[in-house]
């Protein structure tokens, strides 16, 4: 146990404080405050150590009481994730992460932070407290059968009755009450368009235990299994059994229909796919008869609207390597011949794709790990005019603002969104322009 004053906030939920010239990431504080820290990474050779706030002597004007006891670092001893932010103010959250993607954008992303207007985090219309935005979540289970969740960097489960982050529809399903023995991970997804049904999958430890589990449902309740036997639904080696109800569900954004398979990929805020899709389509600008390429397309939430734009003189590459997410974008695209859906490895495909075609623009959406250098560096040889970049992590973001720099391009645009409320993530979108 140590007492400190934290510092500057820092990327991934952390704040700084020094003991003795050693730095210490602290989670659960505010920059300001006066803490006592309980530390949970303190080898005598690590350049820096872990803390977690255990009590608070002098707190910040913006802490607030945490709204999710299981995540209240002052009540438990190991704090389940997902709400890393519950105890400071929504206003606040939003200074702190508009703070830690200046410093990425500067420290990471070469800018000049005197010569550019980097952008503050704009808040999400929704609900105001930041609650039940979550249209998807996915829980462990403990040794006794019961939905649990991990604290930061443990692989402790801490058994939980709620998560308030999650939409309403999800709780009421009553699933924090059934029994999961035999059952490894449980995920659970509603539309954010259509709440009436709930899509609720069972990742098998027993083979038989999702059969089980699924009678204990409420009538109503759609549920799905998967069995993992040979392999994962995620590798394409794992079979989707279906033993209620459908395994898909319908989203339904800016007056298009997708359909939206249990273990595909889709935005996590209710109102992501729909702010997402009209940010992007009004700063890429596709034009009727343009070629574009939708890198890291999903199931093709920017695909779809990009082939409408384009037209049936254009051309859309729709490029996605998970293979139940590209299954989903083959059903959305199936009524626009100008789309070209493809399975494969982003810079793999893209290489052959900038081979045959001459791209307008490129819009990419990667994981949280954002591109690699090769995709960055096929994008410099491709010469296209415009790539719109969909970014959930400031870091990779940085990193791939420099990458792209070194190619030719500027950042001519950035916004950032706060579509993870009550957590550090947040939501980038950047136009780059080729000089």
């Amino acid at each position: 146990m140590l007492t400190v004053r934290l510092g500057k906030i820092a990327h991934g939920g952390h704040t700084v404080g020094r003991h003795e010239g050693r730095v210490i990431f602290v989670r659960h504080g505010i920059p300001g405050e006066l803490v006592k820290v309980r530390l949970t990474d303190s080898a005598p050779e690590a350049k820096f150590w872990r803390a977690d706030v255990s009590e608070v002597l002098e707190a910040s004007e913006h802490r607030v009481p945490h709204f999710w006891d299981a995540a209240d670092a002052l009540k438990h001893r190991d704090p389940v994730g997902g709400a890393e932010f519950g105890h400071i103010t929504l206003e606040h959250q939003r200074e702190l992460k508009s703070q830690v993607a200046a410093e990425q954008m500067t420290r990471l992303g070469g800018l000049n932070a005197e010569d550019c207007n980097l952008p503050a985090v704009q808040a999400v219309k929704g609900s105001v407290d930041g609650l039940g935005w979550r249209t998807r979540m996915s829980y462990s289970v403990d040794a006794q059968g019961r939905l649990a969740m991990s604290a930061f960097r443990s692989n402790q489960l801490t058994w939980i009755a709620q998560m308030p982050l999650a939409h309403p529809a999800i709780e009421a399903t009553g699933l924090y009450s059934v029994d999961y023995t035999g059952i490894e991970r449980v995920e659970a997804a509603v539309s954010s368009q259509d709440d009436r049904t709930v899509l609720i999958l069972l990742a098998e430890a027993k083979p038989g235990a999702a059969a089980k589990v699924a009678k204990q449902f409420a009538e109503g309740v759609n549920v799905a299994s998967f069995s993992q036997q040979g392999g994962s639904a995620a590798d394409g080696k794992g079979r989707l059994q279906v033993l209620a109800g459908s395994a898909y569900l319908t989203e339904k954004v800016l007056g298009e229909k997708f359909r939206i398979t249990g273990e595909g990929f889709w935005q996590v805020h209710r109102e992501a796919a729909s702010l997402l899709t009209r940010r992007v389509i009004e700063l890429a600008e596709p034009a009727a008869g343009e070629q574009i390429a939708d890198l890291y397309a999903g199931a093709g939430l920017f695909s779809v609207p990009l082939a409408k734009a384009v037209g049936s003189e254009g051309r859309v590459f729709s490029i996605e390597g998970a293979p139940g997410t590209h299954a989903d974008a083959k059903k959305n695209l199936r009524s626009y011949p100008q789309a070209t859906v493809i399975r494969g490895r982003v810079e793999r495909v893209l290489r052959q794709v900038a081979r045959d075609a001459s791209m307008d623009a490129v819009v990419l959406d990667p994981p949280r790990t954002g591109i690699d250098k090769q995709v960055a560096a096929e994008l410099g040889a491709s010469a296209v005019s415009r790539i719109c970049y969909v970014s959930c992590d400031p870091a990779s973001f940085a990193r791939d603002t420099a990458r792209l720099m070194g190619r030719g391009y500027e950042l001519e645009h950035m916004e950032i969104h706060d579509l993870y409320p009550h957590t550090h993530h947040m939501e980038s979108i950047g136009l780059f322009v080729r000089r």
